[in-house]
């Protein structure tokens, strides 16, 4: 294991602590994530922690049956208790930009329905001002090139299709993933939230704006927890 994947795995374990016994948990997506999921498999087997999960992707899902996590269709519930999941960048503010991952949709529909977020990090997504990293926007199929071209006008900067061996990749919705290479520049991340959501065949943009509450961070020198003065925790 190299020191970068050192890093997440210690974030991810260490995120497990905002768990108890009895919550309903949003599991998220991604490579530092995938080191929460597993822990909480490993507390349930030994531990026995009750808990019960919401996937945010079909890649989460797999992971989590695979290690024992008793998963349920979110919709079931009233709400959850806490959703753990990745960043891409974060701010001072608090604010992220997701979507690596390509599952920002439903990662944002759970985040939405959580009493708290917490986001497990390693140093390197830690930033002063939000954009350097791109903006993934989940768009329609249809018109797709359209879509592309008018948020390019929008935002000035290139924006391009994700693609994998000559193919759009698709999410797990069946939508396309654009991104946006505007470059550190997002001072307002909300209403740049608001401004591409205003595009027509735009899904979703990976701003979650006002939803973390805490950071598990890792760097070197061990982890630390950084609270939202404004949050839910």
């Amino acid at each position: 294991m190299n020191d970068a994947e050192a890093l997440k795995k210690i974030a991810g374990e260490a995120a497990c602590e905002f768990v108890k016994t009895g919550m309903r948990v949003g599991l998220g997506t991604g490579s530092t994530v995938k080191y929460t999921v597993l822990e909480l498999g490993r507390r349930i087997a030994e531990e026995g922690l009750e808990i019960v999960g919401v996937p945010t992707s079909f890649a989460t899902e797999n992971l989590a049956t695979e290690v024992g996590i008793p998963l349920v269709e979110l919709g079931s519930l009233d709400d959850l208790d806490i959703v753990i999941d990745g960043t891409d960048e974060f701010d001072p503010s608090f604010q992220l930009i997701k979507g690596g991952g390509a599952a920002l949709l439903r990662e944002k529909i759970v985040a939405q329905q959580s009493a708290a977020m917490v986001v497990v990090a390693d140093h390197r997504k830690q930033v002063d001002c939000l954009g350097a990293f791109g903006i993934p926007i989940e768009i329609t199929p249809f018109a797709c090139d359209v879509t592309v071209s008018a948020l390019s006008s929008l935002l000035n900067c290139k924006v391009e299709l994700r693609t994998s061996e000559g193919k759009h990749i698709l999410t797990d919705n069946g939508n396309c993933i654009a991104d946006a290479q505007i470059g550190p520049s997002i001072t307002d991340p909300i209403s740049t939230e608001a401004m591409i959501l205003n595009v027509a065949g735009v899904v979703q943009v990976g701003l979650f704006n006002n939803m973390c509450d805490a950071v598990v961070l890792a760097s070197e020198s061990g982890v630390s927890t950084l609270m939202n003065p404004d949050g839910r925790l």
